[in-house]
């Protein structure tokens, strides 16, 4: 669409306005919106996310530049690149600015240790599926058959009863 106060440029700006229940559109394009002063309205509230992220190390007591610059050794960065940009440059950073980026990090996280889901290697032994698996003694089985059994009974499933009370039977070498 051409912008409708020049026709001349594609129009990359609408404006709609309400005026006493009366609405008006005007699709203008970018030169033609700033003569008439329909400038970008967000300059100054700076919402991007470089600058949220880096306004949480602003109060940091290391954000002042000291006199020697250290330089992340895999990609150069520096920690006034960090602040400047709110983004840390390789994973090489957060070990080479640790101590820096540290209060920051416990005070967007609220911790530093890790407490989601881990890796299936680092599962305790006891808590696997397969540690579960593991074999009953016959008196084991015969005392779970046993409270099967009273189950049944108490549910009045007399049948199935009876096929538990044949199992243990059988477990204990009667017949």
């Amino acid at each position: 669409m051409l912008c409708q106060n020049c026709s001349k440029r594609e129009a990359t700006t609408h404006i709609k306005r309400i005026v006493n229940g009366e609405t008006t559109e005007s699709h203008l394009c970018e030169e033609c919106a700033r003569k008439l002063g329909y400038d970008d309205f967000f300059d100054d509230f700076s919402f991007s996310i470089p600058n949220i992220f880096s306004s949480f190390f602003k109060d940091s007591a290391f954000a002042l530049a000291s006199a020697k610059t250290d330089r992340c050794e895999k990609c150069s960065s520096t920690f006034d690149d960090i602040i400047r940009t709110g983004m840390v440059g390789c994973a090489d950073c957060y070990e080479k600015f640790y101590d820096r980026l540290l209060p920051s990090i416990q005070r967007i996280h609220g911790r530093t240790k890790h407490v989601g889901r881990v890796p299936y290697t680092e599962v305790p032994d006891e808590k696997k599926p397969e540690a579960k698996k593991k074999e009953l003694s016959a008196e084991e089985k015969i005392a779970k058959l046993q409270e099967d059994m009273q189950k049944a009974i108490d549910c009045q499933n007399f049948e199935q009863a009876a096929v538990i009370r044949d199992e243990i039977k059988e477990l204990k070498g009667e017949k």
